[in-house]
């Protein structure tokens, strides 16, 4: 990574556990694709005055050359993001799969196309 990894904590105590976690699974897209120029991890906690299933939010942010690759939660909410460890885990997964995807295009391995009538 051309820059450093960027990781914040909102709405909770920075997690020397959590950190860690994050620097392996960033290592892993590292591996993955080398040439990520920079990558911040966002950690949200719920505010302290929700009542029901506290959901951790994780966002991921990659920049990599001609794109830029953002993982968040969109859609229903999954109640198994009530342990932040499940929320990171999933997070990473998604990254991974887009990060996958962008690789495959650098390398023209997408396969496209093409209509056969002519149309």
């Amino acid at each position: 990574m051309q820059a450093p990894l960027n990781i914040s904590f909102r709405n909770m105590d920075p997690s020397e556990a959590v950190e860690t976690r994050i620097r392996e699974k960033a290592e892993k897209l590292e591996r993955l694709c080398d040439r990520i120029v920079s990558c911040e991890v966002v950690v949200e906690a719920p505010h302290r005055n929700h009542h029901k299933g506290k959901l951790y939010d994780v966002r991921i942010n990659l920049s990599v050359p001609g794109e830029d690759i953002n993982v968040g939660r969109t859609g229903p909410q999954n109640h198994a993001h009530e342990d932040v460890y499940v929320a990171l885990r999933d997070a990473f997964a998604a990254a991974t799969r887009q990060l996958e995807d962008h690789v495959r295009k650098m390398r023209g391995e997408v396969k496209t196309h093409t209509n056969p009538a002519g149309l």
